[in-house]
C-alpha cells in the first residue's frame, strides 16, 4: 500500500538521538517497534493494572493486553487512511511503558509524593523509559527510538516539563506543547485508538467483574443501539454473547466513524506533507455525534466502574503501598538496586524505580519493607 503524502514516511524520519547504521531489512519505525517489544518495560506490562489488579482475575485486561488492542485498532484505521501502520504500532505498544503499578491510583500517589520535586506524569515517564531507563545497548541509555515514535509516546506534557525538555532538546519532541501544534497524524490516531480501546474493554471487564449490570448499560445510547441491533438479528442469543457482539459492533462503528470524519478533515485541510498536517490542527477525530456518545460512555464508566466502592477500596490500598515504598526507599536507598541507589537525584531515582514495578512486585516490596500484609 502506498502511503498518503501527509503520512509519516520512514525515509523522511527526523532520525535518532544517536546516529546508527540503518537496518538492512527494516525501516526506522519497524526497528522501533521491535526494540519496544523486546524491552524489559514492555514485558512488565503483563503484570500492570488496567482497572482491576493483576491478581483479581486471569481474564481482566492488563497494560499489555490494552496496548495490543490499541495497536490492532490503530493499524486497522491507519491502513484505511493510508497512514504509516508501523509507526502507529510502535507508538501504541510504547504509550503505557511509563505507567506505575496499580494504574491511575499508583500514578496519583507517586505524583503526590513527587509534588515538590517535579511531579510525576506517566506520559513523560514513558519517554524517560525509552530515552534513559532501558539499559540494553553498549553505546547509549534507552532504546534510541526515532523522533516520530518518541513524539507520539509523549501524548501529554505539562508546560513546565515541555519547556524543560525543549531546553535540553531544542525543536524536539516537546516543541509542539510550546507552540501548540499537533503531533503526526499517526500519533493523533494512537490517542483516539487508546480511547476507543479502553472504553470498550472496560465495559467488558466491568460486566465480567460483576460491578456493572448488563441491564444498566441500556442507558448508554451508543451501546444500547448495538445491543438491540444484535438481538433483532439474533433473537435467541443470550448472556455474554450479546455483550460481545454489541461491543464488537460498537467498536466497528467507532472505527468507521473515525475513518470517515478524518477523511473529511484531511480533504478540507489538504496538508502537503506530514509537517503541514502537524500545523493544521487536530485532523484525526470522531464526528461530532460520535464524540458526544463517546463522552457519555466515559462519564458512565467513571460513575459506575472507576468510582465503584470496590474499586475505590483497592485504589486507596494501592496508594498506601506507593506512599510507603516511596518513604522507605527515600529513607534507605540501599533497599533499591545499585543503579538507582547510587544516583544523586534521590527523589527521581525512587520514582523511576517504583514506576517500573509490576503490581505484584510492588506488593512484595511493601510487605518486605513494612512488615504489613496486603489485604485482598
Amino acid at each position: 500500500m502506498s502511503l498518503a503524502p501527509y503520512a509519516s514516511h520512514a525515509s523522511l524520519s527526523r532520525g535518532r538521538r544517536h546516529a546508527e547504521v540503518p537496518a538492512p531489512t527494516r525501516d526506522a519505525f519497524q526497528r522501533d517497534r521491535d526494540r519496544i517489544v523486546h524491552s524489559t518495560a514492555f514485558r512488565r506490562l503483563v503484570y500492570k493494572t488496567q482497572v482491576f489488579l493483576n491478581h483479581e482475575g486471569d481474564l481482566f485486561r492488563t497494560r499489555l493486553t490494552h496496548s495490543l488492542e490499541v495497536a490492532q485498532l490503530g493499524r486497522s484505521i491507519a491502513r484505511a487512511l493510508r497512514l504509516n501502520e508501523d509507526l502507529v504500532e510502535a507508538i501504541a505498544l510504547a504509550h503505557d511503558l511509563g505507567h506505575t503499578p496499580f494504574g491511575h491510583a499508583g500514578q496519583d500517589a507517586l505524583d503526590a509524593c513527587m509534588q515538590d520535586h517535579g511531579g510525576f506524569e506517566h506520559n513523560l515517564q514513558s519517554l524517560r523509559v525509552v530515552d534513559e531507563l532501558e539499559h540494553r545497548y553498549p553505546r547509549y541509555d534507552g532504546l534510541n527510538l526515532s523522533f516520530e515514535t518518541r513524539e507520539g509516546i509523549l501524548k501529554h506534557c505539562s508546560r513546565a516539563n515541555a519547556e524543560r525538555l525543549e531546553a535540553a532538546e531544542p525543536d524536539g519532541v516537546a516543541r509542539r506543547f510550546c507552540d501548540r501544534t499537533q503531533p503526526s497524524l499517526e500519533a493523533q490516531l494512537c490517542n483516539l485508538a487508546d480511547e476507543i480501546a479502553y472504553n470498550a474493554h472496560d465495559i467488558d471487564d466491568g460486566v465480567r467483574s460483576g460491578l456493572i449490570d448488563i441491564e444498566l448499560l441500556s442507558e448508554l445510547a451508543l451501546f444500547e443501539r448495538y445491543r438491540k441491533e444484535t438481538l433483532d438479528e439474533h433473537p435467541a442469543l443470550r448472556g455474554r454473547r450479546v455483550l460481545y457482539e454489541a461491543i464488537r459492533r460498537m467498536l466497528s462503528a467507532q472505527v468507521y466513524d473515525v475513518i470517515d470524519a478524518t477523511s473529511v478533515a484531511v480533504r478540507s485541510a489538504s496538508p502537503a506533507d506530514a509537517d503541514a498536517a502537524r500545523k493544521a490542527g487536530p485532523l484525526v477525530l470522531f464526528s461530532e455525534s460520535m464524540r458526544r456518545e463517546s463522552s457519555a460512555l466515559k462519564r458512565f464508566l467513571f460513575r459506575n466502574l472507576y468510582r465503584h466502592p470496590r474499586v475505590m477500596a483497592t485504589t486507596e490500598q494501592a496508594k498506601e503501598v506507593v506512599r510507603a515504598l516511596f518513604e522507605g526507599y527515600l529513607a534507605d536507598a540501599a533497599q533499591m538496586p545499585e543503579r538507582y541507589a547510587e544516583r544523586t537525584d534521590r527523589h527521581r531515582a525512587v520514582a523511576d524505580y517504583i514506576a517500573g514495578m509490576t503490581d505484584r512486585f510492588a506488593i512484595r516490596e511493601y510487605e518486605r519493607l513494612t512488615g504489613r500484609r496486603w489485604v485482598e
